[in-house]
């Protein structure tokens, strides 16, 4: 059986190790703390038992099955050992992903893909310490992974287009929704759609025009209920008797106008932000009882949404 080795065991790492595990594939689970990754495997099948018991466990195999696939390691070497493809989930830091990737290469094959969860760094920075970077890419999945499918595979400058296709195929087998950039940018593909929308509402919210509470209802009771099952292309494509180039030559002119009068980049953390801030945290106090609460809703929401398409 096939082994996959997830480098690091916090929330990204234990995600991806359950969708490995519900396609059948034996995990190995690395963390250089330890005791760390013996802890993961503890929620984990915690999680797994509770996804079981809610009819929503991934995969053909039973909680314990997927349980049983599963191994906890210490020692770099040992949790590298056989494995034919390694997700790293450590920390958002370019030093800490270039110093755990240069340390790998001195443990596997050189036909063994190396890919990075990373939601902002480039390829070509992550691997930059990296010799054989034709095996490298970005798999970047949208937390929580178990229940958003979404991954996006980015490349680096040098990466073979048949560790592309491998990386798809096997993204497709444990049930996620791989996407294929054709070269790196900046933020990838969804961050930059993500920071418009954050950047747009932000300035809304600050200039006046609308509330935080209000914003957030334009998304989940109107644009939200169309692109949970279809994108913005088709939105458009689907919004005018004859198509895309209909809707264009309808709304061209009036997406121009609106799109010359945006603002700058809004400042986020200064002074200006506080109003905005304070207003999210009068709806939803930062305190970790109420973060949690909603955390928890929103994942059970997902949860159903995710059945919802699945059905």
């Amino acid at each position: 059986m096939k082994i996959i080795t997830v480098i690091g065991s916090g929330l990204i790492g234990r995600s991806w190790a359950m969708l490995f595990v519900s396609g059948g594939y034996n995990v190995k689970i690395y963390d250089n703390q330890p005791g760390q990754s013996t802890k993961a495997i503890t929620e984990i099948k915690k999680q797994l038992v509770e996804l079981e018991e809610a009819h929503m466990l991934r995969g053909e195999l039973s909680a314990a099955q997927q349980l049983a696939l599963l191994s906890s390691y210490d020692d770099l070497s040992q949790a590298l050992d056989g494995a034919f493809f390694v997700q790293e989930c450590v920390f958002e830091q370019l030093e800490v992903k270039q110093s755990i990737f240069h340390d790998m290469e001195r443990f596997v094959g050189k036909d063994v893909i190396l890919s990075s969860s990373t939601s902002c760094l480039v390829p070509s920075k992550v691997f930059s310490k990296v010799q054989n970077r034709s095996r490298c890419l970005v798999s970047h999945p949208v937390n929580p992974p178990y229940y958003v499918k979404l991954v996006e595979l980015v490349p680096h400058p040098e990466t073979a287009a048949a560790v592309m296709d491998t990386t798809h195929a096997l993204m497709t087998k444990v049930g996620q929704a791989p996407v294929l950039l054709k070269k790196e940018i900046d933020g990838f593909a969804l961050n930059r759609v993500q920071a418009a929308i954050i950047a747009e509402s932000w300035r809304l919210v600050q200039d006046g025009v609308i509330s935080v509470k209000d914003i957030d209802l334009v998304m989940s009771e109107g644009l939200g209920m169309r692109y949970a099952f279809i994108g913005p292309m088709e939105t458009m494509h689907l919004n005018a008797p004859k198509g895309l180039e209909d809707y264009m030559s309808r709304y061209s002119e009036n997406i121009t106008r609106i799109l010359s009068f945006f603002g700058p980049v809004p400042d986020f953390c200064g002074e200006a932000a506080k109003s905005v801030i304070n207003e999210m945290y009068e709806l939803i106090p930062c305190d970790q009882q109420h973060l949690a609460a909603r955390q928890e809703r929103r994942d059970q929401f997902l949860m159903r949404l995710a059945k919802l398409k699945k059905d």
